[in-house]
């Protein structure tokens, strides 16, 4: 009989089966008989304890470390147990190396189904026994070995020389001995006393960990906090019998640890918490230690770290995004390699390279534009353990070595969050599988705690105090927080409008700060300029979104499972989005889309560096033409934003610019006003445009106007859409509901979910004559309740389209671009009326009135692009140049 078993160079093999053994001549890798076998009939679905089914007799030339992998089926005329969704059960092998201990391996799951990697293993070169017990139900088809070879170390990783050095003193993961005293004093302070009380008492409470050398364990989250509960209390009081305790309880259980083939779940997470806190153990004890358990502790952890996604050394993916850009690094193998340098400084050095190399010139440039390009869930999620990276490094070395921008990053929650508790939309947000109808209250306190603590600053402190703080983890919160800084939660010092900057162009502007759920605030975001960079950022260039009693305006997908058919064409795709559409039928499909929707570029690569962003016109998103708000900056009455977006399409679009106005009117009725202006050109006139929005709640639809609506605690909200250009003659409208919503040009996807979203409804507005060039003007009121929109003023003239509502005067660009020469405006009623004029050349302008009662000069900043002046009823001439003095105005 022969079995499949791939090794470099010859294996001598002999298979043993249910107690029958056969001798076979060695092969080589690439042999391809098959045999397969089976559990006895009526051997229960587990491994059984009695003699294995399969022994391999086998001998390797070299001896190392090598990884096996198994090819099983269910078997013909037998059922493996299933559960209650009709899928089969895991089933599991136990595999047996000579006489170690024997571990359980899964053989056949849904995930992977037949193929499974068992794992790594160490075999000597000498004659070995491989012995497997399989369960019912399932053929083992064939086993293969073949070498492991650890990724490779990049030459400069290699001849790095790391710019700070952990001290050659204990301890020092987030204290050193200067630190120290520092964190101690605060212990018995503020609102650290009682955490500091409730702490003691688990430490002092003896935990009982019952194991057995001969078998392994799967994690015990409850006892690593546990342990580093008792780590830390030794730490902070220098009491040696709970210290002990936590060495002792820390060492027994990395002893017999074992994750197995697991590989879903992100088991990668729970990999690096265990090495994570033997960390902590191994360096707040350090004087507790034998040299033995050292050692053990040692072996222990640098075996978990092989086991992790980002493999060891750390080069098996990028630390600047991804799975990699998450606790791997920048917490848990940058503890293990602190605590260990003096056993090993090639750890360290190459954690250090990946974070002082990679990570942080990166994010020197990503946080210029104070936002995450990971959106709202996974932004703050990873955002939080690059603070790890930044704590552990600055308590280690007494030096800061991130850029300061990190210190306001965390505005971007704060500007983001909407008063029924959620977020605005950005990213994909996994946070919306959860809280069922009902938004829940967004929190990531973790990242909160470790970013205020790190920038003293009180405003996030009182963002993590309205969090709910961290109670599951008090050695964190002992470890930074300072009983001294006070939370401010009043966020009225904040200016009403942010603008995010040229690398994530994007703007969050709202009428008030009151985020109750009885609010009246208007808040609204417009996207668009900067980069892409992948993974969970989506195609939203241009998005808009509007929140008022609930979502008006914006994004409509749900990020339920990554790489899936609708997350692939229909969540990350522009289609979920309040975007401009344009349909090219040839256009290519990119990284497993299979339909095309009109949108941006589809984006699942990401850049490494600074210099491949710049260099690389893929990852252009657009750019950001214009921002400004005012006059006043902390309460402004306009924000105005403009993108060129022509970079974020492919070669279909040949110059696409949207501008966005926000008019805080401060009325009670209707306290805001959306004016927004698209101009899209197209590379064939038989591209069909589509001006999308997504909305919530079946909108009314008339040839005058869009009303769409929400409610939130018996309060309701009204948006009444307006669309001036292109005419209701010139326009063709459909609106798509429920299953016709989540779809992308014809291809639906089936929803279960009870969120708003799987049940939504998309405005689509597409011009009725084919042309290569169209404009779009279109006016949102945020109305209360029932209240009656605000009448809208609106002609074109002098190449520019001029609008007037309330108290307000807008004049914006006919024709896309900057505005250089003459024109007029006309303020139509009586009173004191606000006059901006956006898309502005830069450089001075003169404005005059008809009577000459006003002549002024005003220069227009680049970037900013708009003139804002008071003015009443009549005409004014608005000129490029100064005039000054009598000759000059003659």
């Amino acid at each position: 009989m022969k079995v499949k078993a791939s090794i470099i160079g010859l294996i001598g093999l002999c298979i043993g089966w249910l107690g029958v053994v056969a001798q076979v001549h060695p092969y080589v890798v690439g042999d391809k008989y098959v045999k397969r076998f089976m559990a006895a009939e009526g051997r229960p679905n587990e491994t059984s304890p009695g003699s294995p089914d399969l022994v391999f007799q086998l001998k390797v030339p070299v001896a190392g470390t090598y990884e096996l992998s198994t090819y099983a089926v269910p078997a013909s005329g037998l059922s493996p147990e299933k559960d209650e969704q009709g899928n089969i059960k895991t089933a599991y092998v136990k595999i047996q190396i000579d006489d170690q201990r024997p571990t359980r391996r899964i053989l056949y799951d849904i995930h992977q189904a037949a193929s499974q990697v068992s794992g790594k293993f160490e075999l000597n070169g000498a004659n070995q026994q491989l012995k497997l017990w399989l369960p019912k139900g399932i053929e083992l088809v064939h086993v293969e070995w073949k070498n492991y070879n650890a990724p490779e170390v990049p030459l400069a990783a290699k001849n790095y020389i790391p710019k700070i050095i952990p001290p050659a003193v204990h301890p020092r993961l987030w204290v050193t001995p200067q630190t120290l005293p520092m964190v101690k004093a605060r212990l018995t302070e503020g609102e650290n006393k009682p955490v500091w009380q409730q702490l003691a008492a688990v430490a002092k409470t003896p935990y009982r960990f019952d194991f057995n050398p001969g078998k392994e364990v799967f994690y015990q989250e409850e006892l690593e906090k546990v342990v580093q509960v008792k780590a830390f209390y030794y730490l902070m009081t220098g009491d040696r019998k709970i210290g002990n305790e936590a060495v002792r309880l820390m060492v027994n259980y990395m002893s017999v640890l074992e994750f197995g083939n697991v590989k879903y779940g992100d088991i990668t997470r729970e990999i690096g918490r265990a090495i994570y806190t033997a960390a902590l153990v191994y360096d707040w004890c350090y004087g507790l230690i034998d040299k033995n358990d050292r050692k053990r502790l040692y072996d222990k952890m640098l075996y978990q770290a092989r086991e992790m996604e980002i493999g060891w050394p750390p080069f098996m993916d990028s630390i600047v995004n991804g799975h990699g850009n998450e606790a791997q690094i920048s917490r848990d193998l940058l503890s293990m390699a602190i605590a260990l340098y003096e056993e090993n400084p090639e750890l360290y050095k190459y954690t250090a390279y990946t974070i002082f190399e990679h990570l942080i010139p990166m994010r020197k440039f990503e946080y210029e534009s104070s936002r995450h390009n990971q959106g709202v869930d996974y932004g703050a999620y990873r955002f939080g353990w690059e603070m790890h990276a930044a704590w552990l490094l600055y308590r280690m070395s007494g030096m800061p070595v991130f850029d300061d921008n990190l210190k306001k990053l965390p505005y971007y929650w704060l500007y983001m969050r909407l008063p029924d508790g959620y977020m605005l939309r950005d990213g994909d947000m996994f946070s919306a599988k959860f809280g069922g109808a009902r938004p829940l209250y967004w929190k990531q306190p973790q990242t909160m705690l470790l970013s205020y603590a790190y920038a003293n600053d009180p405003l996030i402190k009182g963002e993590f105090e309205r969090e709910g703080g961290l109670p599951d983890n008090p050695v964190l919160f002992l470890l930074v927080n300072d009983p001294a800084l006070k939370a401010r939660h009043d966020l009225g010092s904040l200016p009403l409008t942010k603008d995010f900057g040229p690398v994530l162009g994007s703007m969050v502007t709202r009428t008030g700060w009151n985020n109750t759920e009885t609010s009246k605030d208007v808040v609204a975001e417009i996207k668009g300029g900067g980069y892409i960079f992948g993974n969970h950022q989506q195609a939203d260039a241009g998005a808009l979104q509007i929140f008022h009693h609930g979502v008006q305006v914006g994004d409509i997908g749900l990020y339920l499972s990554y790489g899936s058919p609708y997350d692939y064409n229909f969540n990350k795709r522009s289609v979920a989005h309040s975007v401009m559409l344009a349909m090219d039928p040839s256009e290519p499909l990119l990284f497993r889309s299979k339909v095309r929707d009109g949108g941006t570029r589809f984006n699942q690569r990401f850049p490494l560096t600074p210099q491949e962003v710049i260099a690389d016109p893929w990852f252009s998103n657009g750019q950001v033409l214009s921002a400004n708000f005012g006059p006043l900056q902390l309460k402004p009455s306009f924000s105005y934003f403009k993108a060129d977006l022509t970079a974020a399409y492919t070669a279909k679009m040949t110059k696409y610019t949207r501008g966005f106005c926000f008019l805080n009117l401060g009325l009670e009725d209707v306290p805001a006003v959306i004016i927004l202006a698209d101009h899209m050109t197209t590379a064939k006139p038989e591209f069909r445009k589509y001006w999308q929005i997504n909305t919530l709640n079946k909108p009314e639809v008339s040839e005058r106007e869009m009303v769409l609506s929400n409610e939130l605690k018996g309060l309701k909200g009204k948006t009444h859409v307006t669309m001036l250009l292109p005419a209701a003659a010139d326009r063709n409208m459909e609106v798509l509901s429920g299953r016709e919503a989540n779809s992308t040009f014809g291809q639906s996807f089936d929803l279960v979910s009870q969120k708003p979203e799987a049940n939504a409804h998309r405005i689509l507005v597409s011009p009725k004559k084919q042309q290569g060039q169209d404009g779009f003007l279109t006016v949102f009121q945020m109305a209360e309740g029932d209240a009656k929109p605000l009448p809208i003023g609106f002609k074109e003239r002098q190449g520019c389209w001029q609008l007037a509502v309330a108290d307000r005067v807008v004049c914006l660009s006919s024709g896309g671009g900057l505005l250089e020469n003459t024109f007029t405006v006309d303020v139509p009623d009586a009173g004191m009326f606000e006059v901006l004029l956006t898309d502005m050349k830069p450089g001075y302008w003169n404005v005059k009135s008809s009577d000459g009662k006003m002549n002024f000069n005003y220069a227009v900043m680049s970037g900013k692009n708009t003139l804002f002046f008071k003015a009443e009823k009549g005409s004014y001439v608005v000129a490029p140049g100064r005039l000054y003095g009598i000759e000059d105005l003659k």
